[in-house]
């Protein structure tokens, strides 16, 4: 008789092991943002923030896990904290008398270490992470390690990057944050206006990177789209009022409730126009729709990012995608080219008036984006154009424009997906070359179906 193994039970130092992966998830950025106003200084502050979590390793197996583990990592680091100024403060009175000639910096107390205002110290996190002066691959390292609490071959594995080269990066971005003397504080907030906007570039730049991969096997990476999102999350609810944070947060959730709709069985894309609806995520859509509404009630509606949640909105409420009210869309992108302007939102607005008004109407102000320099290398602008033309009826062009957005393209679905276009494109041009311009309304309707790929995480797709 063969024995059959049996599932072996989950030993005790595994599942604590996992309890610990989870708690420095949860509790890391709150624990690092407490230390930075303790420190003054990320490396230290993260240092006790991981001495912290090896007590814990070397005391809960052997005197069990507290009540409330969160509250025993966060005193343990605070008297390591305690400690090391302690010893800091010993070594300081060595040489007192070169220090009398310095400026007095004040030392917080106890009390105001234990009662400083959480929410202040992880939006200071959030500052300092999203400094201005870092460069925008730091920003996002340093934002998913330290606020997000990944470890740093988990933001590699998340930006499909090596981690040796994510590790410099984040040396590089505490080292430059050290040498321009940032220091952990709230901006003041005559710039705080312009510091949350570059808070809000570094979060959506997570989640596009997320809902359309730039390079890789996938065209989506749920898992930074995820992280996005809870970064926008905790950033609304430390600035209830910012209704821009409120927009971003409504256009990603909203945009995110398409995700499990957006790929194919092989992992192919499925895009707008052809996705099961059924399949979107009512959860978020209600979550993205509520905070649309706060927004109104805050008399926020002008944004860039809350314009474009209304835009997304549009797509949410629409149960199929006949019903789409693509003027209303057509008209919130001309707001947003007014007050954002830029080729990437002229070009999302050239997809809406194509779907509104027809392919040329679209192409007259897709094609003169060619001749813009920070164009030229931009895969889906070739890739936009040979939709409209596919459904103008000019086959031959539009073929040639898909394959040059394939030869663009970093992204291997991507990729096959414009050579798929491209042959059906050729298929087309052979098929009615005799016929001119493709003509009829079922015909017309049919070639909208075929829908776009997004642009910058665009909400028409």
């Amino acid at each position: 008789m063969t024995d059959h193994p049996e599932t072996s039970p989950r030993k005790p130092e595994d599942e604590l092991g996992q309890r610990l992966a989870t708690l420095w998830r949860v509790e890391s950025p709150r624990m690092i943002a407490r230390l930075m106003r303790q420190l003054g200084d990320l490396g230290s502050a993260e240092e006790i923030a991981q001495d912290a979590f090896m007590a814990a390793i070397e005391k809960w197996p052997q005197d069990g896990v507290p009540d409330n583990p969160a509250a025993w990592l966060s005193t343990t680091a605070r008297f390591l904290a305690v400690d090391r100024i302690r010893r800091r403060d010993t070594q300081r009175g060595k040489y007192h008398l070169l220090a009398v000639s310095q400026p007095q910096v004040l030392e917080p107390t106890l009390d105001e270490i234990v009662d400083g205002d959480l929410a202040n110290d992880l939006l200071g996190l959030i500052f300092m992470a999203c400094h201005p002066i870092l460069s925008p691959d730091g920003r996002s390292a340093l934002t998913l390690k330290f606020v997000c609490g990944l470890s740093t071959e988990d933001v590699a594995r998340a930006f499909l990057t090596p981690t040796p080269t994510v590790a410099q990066r984040i040396v590089r971005a505490k080292r430059t944050l050290a040498a321009a003397k940032v220091r952990f504080e709230l901006p003041p907030e005559s710039e705080r206006a312009a510091r949350l906007d570059a808070v809000r570039e570094v979060i959506y730049l997570v989640f596009n990177e997320g809902y359309s991969a730039t390079s890789g096997e996938h065209w989506i990476r749920s898992d930074l789209c995820a992280e996005a999102l809870r970064l926008g999350r905790m950033l609304a609810a430390l600035t209830p009022s910012d209704t821009e944070t409120l927009g971003l947060l409504a256009l990603m959730e909203l945009q995110a409730s398409r995700l499990q709709a957006r790929t194919g069985p092989d992992g192919e894309p499925v895009l707008l126009l052809d996705q099961d609806r059924t399949r979107w995520d009512r959860l978020l859509i209600q979550r993205g729709l509520a905070n649309i509404d706060r927004i109104e009630r805050l008399g926020g509606t002008v944004g860039a990012y809350a314009l474009q949640a209304a835009i997304a909105a549009c797509h949410a409420r629409s149960t199929v995608a006949d019903d789409t009210d693509w003027e209303r869309i057509t008209a919130l992108y001309d707001g947003l080219a007014r007050i954002s302007p830029s080729p990437v939102v002229e070009l999302n607005r050239g997809v809406a008036t194509a779907q509104a008004f027809g392919p040329e109407a679209g192409l007259a102000i897709v094609l003169p984006l060619f001749d813009v320099p920070g164009m030229r290398d931009y895969h889906l602008l070739p890739a936009v154009a040979g939709d409209l033309l596919c459904r103008s009826g000019d086959h031959e062009q539009a073929r040639e424009h898909f394959l040059r957005a394939a030869s663009m393209t970093r992204n291997n679905v991507e990729r096959t997906t414009m050579h798929n276009r491209a042959a059906a494109c050729a298929a087309r041009h052979t098929t009615t070359a005799s016929a001119g311009s493709v003509a009829g309304t079922a015909r017309n309707r049919r070639t909208q179906k075929e829908g776009l790929k997004p642009i910058d995480g665009s909400p028409t797709n």
